[in-house]
């Protein structure tokens, strides 16, 4: 008996494994799977990555180009003109003349004999100012008169010539020829009277100018010459004046009234009247009369104004501010100072349209306040005016409005 396969127990031969046939087990196919590693499951994801970053890229370059374009548009800011109040406060200097003023010239030549006023004497009318000596017109009236006695003597010895003849014409001792003559001579001489009359009536009045008389009521506001002094007749600037006379119980105040305010003056509107003379003090005129026509070189209507001064405080001849409390029928629109632009056209505003787009035009201003202006002519109530725009603002030009605040006008 073998001790060794006694003792080490034998492994029991593995039994087959049973192969199965096709016939009796059915063998099922096993499909491929895919895993995260897969290529096209990784350049789909690629692709996809790749996309979302360029979609990203583009729209940060569009934003980035959108606000490019939106910084190189300049902003502005705009307001909308107003209306100023419809009755207004309208100062204007005037011109302060007397309500009649004379310039008292010398009608015969002669030498002053005496001056009887001086300046700021009071007259009455037809009161002597002075007398002048006339040596020569005194000698031609003494002549004309003497030449005049010598007519009427030839008008007598023709008048008795004339009827003897027609008596003899009667007895047939003279003929009618010689009748006829002497009733011509007759005429002649009445003429040559008619003529010695009417030259000794006008040598007279000549000889009554010696006398110089006030032609009104009013005060001597100027005496030009003195005893002695050789005047001429006659008047201009060759010949020197003796006296000017001013009335001064009602002044005329002259003011050039701007042609947009012309159709609110008319006569019979009051103003206030200012005068260097009464500093602090107003008095009252009104409005008599108009010129009735724009000045064609200045565009003004020339208004006439009476003043009451029949205590004689105001003084003619000076400067006034006439103040106007008018009613504006149509009153002009406001802007901003700052909106104004001085260009070669001229002056302009600069508005800004429904499209953004820049507008220069060209206005027409009336009076300044300093803070803002009149415009009279070439702006519309709803245009949006610019304010503070830059030199290099050009018509056409694209600007974004922005909004701000404003206590003139309305703001866009």
């Amino acid at each position: 008996m073998n001790t060794t396969e006694s003792t080490t127990p034998r492994q029991a031969a593995p039994s087959p494994v049973p192969v199965p046939t096709n016939e009796s087990v059915p063998v099922t196919e096993k499909k491929p799977r895919f895993g995260w590693h897969h290529p096209i499951l990784l350049a789909l994801g690629l692709a996809v990555v790749a996309g979302v970053v360029l979609h990203r890229h583009a729209s940060a370059q569009a934003q980035l180009e959108t606000v490019t374009q939106e910084l190189s548009v300049p902003s502005v800011q705009t307001v909308l003109p107003t209306r100023k109040e419809t009755a207004a406060s309208l100062t204007l200097p005037g011109k302060v003349q007397a309500n009649m003023e004379a310039t008292i010239y010398a009608r015969v030549s002669g030498y002053l004999k005496r001056w009887l006023v001086d300046i700021g004497a009071p007259v009455k009318e037809g009161q002597l100012l002075a007398e002048i000596d006339t040596p020569e017109i005194d000698q031609q009236l003494n002549q004309a008169r003497a030449v005049l006695t010598q007519s009427e003597a030839d008008l007598r010895l023709a008048q008795i010539t004339a009827d003897r003849w027609k008596n003899l014409l009667k007895d047939k001792a003279v003929s009618q020829q010689e009748a006829d003559e002497k009733s011509s001579a007759l005429e002649v001489k009445k003429a040559d009277l008619a003529e010695m009359q009417a030259n000794v009536k006008r040598l007279e009045e000549l000889q009554s100018f010696q006398k110089v008389y006030a032609p009104f009521d009013g005060v001597i506001t100027a005496r030009k010459t003195d005893v002695g002094n050789l005047v001429t007749a006659g008047s201009g600037s060759s010949t020197q004046e003796l006296f000017r006379l001013a009335q001064t119980q009602t002044l005329r105040v002259y003011v050039n009234v701007p042609e947009a305010h012309s159709g609110s003056v008319t006569a019979g509107v009051p103003a206030k009247i200012e005068m260097a003379t009464m500093p602090g003090e107003a008095v009252t005129g009104k409005i008599v009369r108009t010129a009735g026509a724009i000045d064609p070189d200045s565009h003004t209507l020339l208004v006439e104004l009476e003043v009451p001064n029949a205590q004689g405080t105001l003084l003619p001849g000076g400067y006034a501010r006439v103040h106007f409390e008018i009613a504006l029928k149509n009153p002009p629109l406001v802007v901003p100072s700052n909106a104004l632009l001085f260009r070669a056209q001229g002056a302009q505003l600069a508005v800004v349209d429904a499209e953004g787009a820049v507008q220069l035009k060209s206005i027409k201003i009336g009076r300044d306040f300093g803070a803002t202006l009149e415009v009279i002519q070439g702006l519309n109530e709803n245009d949006r005016v610019i304010i503070n725009p830059s030199d290099s603002l050009s018509d056409g030009a694209r600007v974004r409005v922005e909004a701000k605040p404003s206590n003139n006008a309305a703001t866009q």
